[in-house]
């Protein structure tokens, strides 16, 4: 399951990471995403409104393949497989998280930053990570140095945060990287405002970018 799942994250190539602060945002949202031509989200449980999200997206629109971010905790992991997310992020590397969701079976990629953090996530048994926060961590020149030691290895990374168009195509380029996040896709307050042509915008833009690489 796992690999079928980043085998398609790594064919999008990018993953719009969101907040949505409520449940009658959900199928818009996944619509605006779905007509852009990106029907992937990784979808932060750092609002009230995110399992119910996930809930709704998944039943309604399975097309997209919809992901819970910010997972921290072994419950936090349970409820989101449980409200049918595909995958699952974390912004740090927790071994009891990781273990939580190996044992149920989510395909999840704790964050890293130091290549410790990368050893320890290897002794866990994962090799697919989110490099996190990658601009303020260095950006592309930290994330080339961290590969290289761990790429025969076969370490691949999902950067996030700090991506934007202007620098999505160094990131790419990089051979570890599969496909990388971006919250410039779909900012909170474009949700909340209902832009879901903005939106949709956003998306065709960056499949157009991705395509001419």
């Amino acid at each position: 399951m796992s690999q079928a799942v980043y085998e398609r994250i790594a064919e999008l190539k990018v993953v719009p990471v969101v907040a949505v602060e409520s449940v009658e945002s959900a199928l818009p949202f996944a619509d605006a995403l779905i007509a852009g031509g990106l029907p992937i989200a990784e979808i932060t449980f750092r609002t009230a409104a995110a399992a119910d999200v996930i809930k709704l997206i998944s039943r309604e629109r399975p097309e997209l393949l919809v992901g819970a971010g910010t997972v921290t905790s072994p419950e936090q992991a349970r409820a989101a497989l449980e409200c049918g997310a595909t995958f699952a992020v974390a912004p740090g590397f927790n071994p009891r998280v990781v273990q939580t969701a190996q044992e149920i079976g989510l395909p999840f990629s704790p964050g890293v930053m130091t290549p410790s953090d990368i050893e320890g996530a290897i002794e866990a048994g994962v090799t697919t990570l989110k490099f996190f926060p990658a601009g303020a961590a260095g950006g592309v020149p930290m994330l080339k140095s961290l590969a290289a030691p761990y790429r025969h290895l076969g370490v691949t990374f999902i950067p996030t945060g700090g991506v934007s168009l202007d620098n999505l195509g160094d990131y790419l380029g990089e051979s570890s990287v599969i496909a990388a996040g971006g919250t410039w896709l779909a900012k909170q307050d474009a949700i909340a405002a209902g832009k879901w042509d903005e939106i949709t915008e956003n998306c065709r833009q960056v499949c157009e970018f991705v395509k001419g690489l």
